[in-house]
């Protein structure tokens, strides 16, 4: 159980904990009903959610369990897991003791053929997010949910509700129409910027492509494993569209796509940029460099090595231990017990940085000591 392993965590460990990646979910649509405006209320009945995919009413790949969450994290009132503040505050933020933790709502505001409905959708969602979540537990924090697609209709929500204390990011999709240092997100950033906030890229999204650059898999587990390559294809473009350089002071966050994958690449990107950097003169720095200077990623799903120690060979290749952040992913089947993170054998100093130094300095979070 979840809850029993938290305790265990908690009792080992001995760490201070910020959770980057906890999941809210929207009850059903009846209950996000009461944040819409009647014109949208009935379009829902009309029409429910229509993503960019062929797969009209649903995903392509279902997941093992309803909603990829675990066994364990059904709420007692019948709710889908996520859904319900108490029963996440008992399994979840209290046995941790975590000082802060992150909410992602995944609710697929940002696919939407419809822009002025999926505009509503984003608001309705934040605003619930307020009333039901950061009203009502001090310890948690949100992303801004927005429809990422539009980018005038995003600006718009990031100003409508970024000067609430409990919003900490702009949360994005990175299976997107198109890459994300495309010029038709730049707004986004700007206004992320503008408000001191990170955008942050997790793990999902339907933007209407093929999942990978040579058309569908068969299989749930190839959707999910490939799920790096897409953070892997905007990680490069925000880079070579110069996006760090557009926005000097964004920092972005990759939630759930691993990072295992990353010293490779900064690597061959900076073996190309040397090559051809008459390509993208407005590169000041080699790519590494942006990337160790603005791109922070989450621990959960870690690469987990047959040995211990090449973890730590990766990290240092990472060239920077302050880019990891400790995530949980609850309640989803591949949630991470902090207790089973590291290896015992793990620097206690590294596992300080992970576990909240990182994500405190990042978020700017008071500390509570």
């Amino acid at each position: 159980m979840i809850n029993s392993v938290a305790k265990e965590a908690k009792r080992k460990t001995g760490n201070r904990f910020i959770d980057c990646d906890i999941h809210n979910e929207v009850p059903s649509n009846e209950v996000l009903k009461q944040y819409l405006p009647l014109r949208w209320r009935k379009y829902m009945d009309m029409v429910g959610l229509r993503s960019y995919h062929g797969f009209v009413q649903s995903v392509p790949y279902p997941k093992g369990n309803p909603g990829g969450t675990r066994a364990d994290a059904w709420p007692p009132n019948g709710q889908i897991p996520g859904s319900d503040l108490k029963f996440m505050q008992e399994q979840l933020l209290d046995p941790l003791n975590l000082e802060y933790g992150i909410l992602n709502c995944l609710y697929r505001v940002g696919e939407q053929l419809n822009d002025e409905y999926g505009a509503a959708l984003a608001r309705a969602v934040n605003d619930w997010q307020i009333a039901e979540w950061l009203d009502k537990e001090p310890r948690l924090r949100a992303s801004i949910v927005i429809p990422y697609e539009n980018a005038d209709m995003a600006v718009e929500e990031i100003n409508r509700v970024a000067s609430h204390s409990g919003f900490v990011q702009v949360l994005i999709m990175p299976r997107t129409r198109e890459p994300m240092g495309r010029r038709k997100y730049w707004k986004i950033y700007e206004a992320a910027e503008n408000h001191g906030l990170p955008i942050a890229v997790h793990f999902g999204g339907l933007g209407g492509n093929a999942i990978t650059s040579s058309g569908f898999p068969s299989y749930y587990i190839e959707d999910h494993t490939s799920m790096a390559q897409a953070f892997q294809c905007q990680v490069i473009s925000m880079v070579c569209e110069g996006i760090f350089e557009r926005f000097p002071n964004l920092q972005v966050v990759m939630l759930e796509g691993g990072f295992a994958w990353m010293p490779s690449l900064m690597w061959r990107l900076d073996k190309h940029w040397k090559r051809l950097n008459e390509e993208v003169p407005f590169l000041k720095r080699k790519p590494s460099e942006y990337i160790r200077r603005h791109m922070h990623f989450t621990t959960q799903p870690i690469e987990e090595p047959p040995v211990p120690e090449y973890l730590l060979q990766v990290i240092e290749h990472l060239g920077s231990d302050d880019m990891l952040m400790f995530a949980t992913d609850y309640p989803h089947w591949d949630y991470d017990s902090p207790d089973l993170t590291f290896d015992a054998k793990f620097p206690e100093k590294l596992k300080q940085k992970f576990f909240y130094k990182n994500a405190q300095s990042l978020y700017r979070f008071p500390d509570k000591e």
